[in-house]
């Protein structure tokens, strides 16, 4: 079963900025969690809620460092969260849930992208990892934070279009690649979402996943000149080549849409690019424009829950 995709006329673009589409909100009285909140199109996200108004907790591995990456222009709340290690979660949403506050928004940013074969956890290929087990198991684990109203947002990418879920080598255990690695986390980001709206409506949580478009951050840490060069991202002095990038200001657009958006009241289990609900893309090789039907079929989302309930242990939904 594959979920209705269609575009709903939002008036803003792929040129729209964080601070146009959040625009006369007040978000007074909201709480807002970002993962990796204060880098890239992370710190964009924050500075747009907090300037509507949203206390904002970052969440991020380097507190020190997170708080000076924010400096003094951005007021948001740090907290210690390292993704890719359970324990971190568990002891980040243990915190979290004993302050009794609810989360209103939630923005699932943080991620990694095209490394170095990493393993974490229990042998856990580290994108998969980073990316998708350690968001599921934050939102099952902060559950009762959320339940009775707050959207969920989290950050995939065009990369989904490299690869669905890897069922047989979920791990990457008979060979890595970064790229397909990269791009089957960010399926698993998109199919997430589709199952926690699914999961959450009757809560009142709806969910949304999206394509930022292609913006100069750290995420490309891992990337050498050379690759990015060749890839056309770069000219042959590195200076950027590709027009069709974006500022992070406009990249972090469609993940503060997704937020705060009163067009989306009542919609959930969407993917979302240029502050618009992406169309259905029916091509049979890049470059992709939309979302693939693998990414947001129903039957892949939920086995993909199964999955990674069964991997870290946590599902908020057990029996229901």
């Amino acid at each position: 079963m594959i979920s209705k995709q269609s575009p709903i006329g939002s008036g803003f673009g792929a040129a729209s900025t964080a601070a146009e589409v959040i625009a006369g909100l007040d978000l007074r009285g909201r709480t807002a969690l970002i993962t990796g909140g204060h880098s890239g199109l992370g710190r964009e996200t924050t500075r747009a809620l907090a300037g509507a108004g949203a206390h904002v907790i970052v969440a991020a591995r380097d507190v020190a460092a997170a708080r000076t990456d924010l400096g003094t222009d951005i007021d948001a709340e740090v907290e210690q969260l390292d993704l890719a290690e359970l324990a971190s979660v568990r002891d980040f949403a243990r915190r979290f849930l004993a302050s009794g506050r609810h989360i209103d928004i939630l923005v699932a940013n943080a991620g990694i992208m095209a490394c170095p074969e990493t393993r974490v956890g229990p042998g856990w290929e580290a994108q998969f990892a980073t990316n998708h087990l350690g968001h599921y198991a934050l939102v099952n684990l902060l559950w009762p934070a959320l339940a009775g109203g707050a959207r969920v947002v989290v950050v995939s990418s065009a990369a989904h279009g490299i690869t669905g879920i890897r069922w047989d080598d979920v791990q990457f255990a008979q060979g890595y690649d970064k790229w397909q690695a990269y791009g089957q986390s960010k399926t698993a980001n998109a199919l997430f979402a589709l199952q926690l709206d699914r999961l959450g409506k009757d809560h009142a949580v709806r969910a949304f996943s999206l394509h930022p478009g292609k913006i100069f951050t750290p995420l490309q840490r891992h990337l050498a000149q050379e690759e990015m060069i060749a890839a056309g991202w770069l000219d042959a002095a590195g200076k950027p080549a590709d027009p069709s990038f974006k500022t992070p200001q406009q990249g972090a657009a469609t993940a503060v849409w997704a937020a705060t958006s009163p067009r989306l009241a009542g919609m959930g289990g969407l993917y979302c690019e240029d502050c618009e609900i992406a169309p259905l893309d029916t091509h049979a090789s890049p470059p992709f424009d939309g979302v693939r039907a693998h990414a947001v079929d129903a039957a892949e989302a939920e086995r993909l829950w199964q999955l990674s309930a069964r991997l870290t242990g946590i599902d908020a939904f057990a029996g229901s």
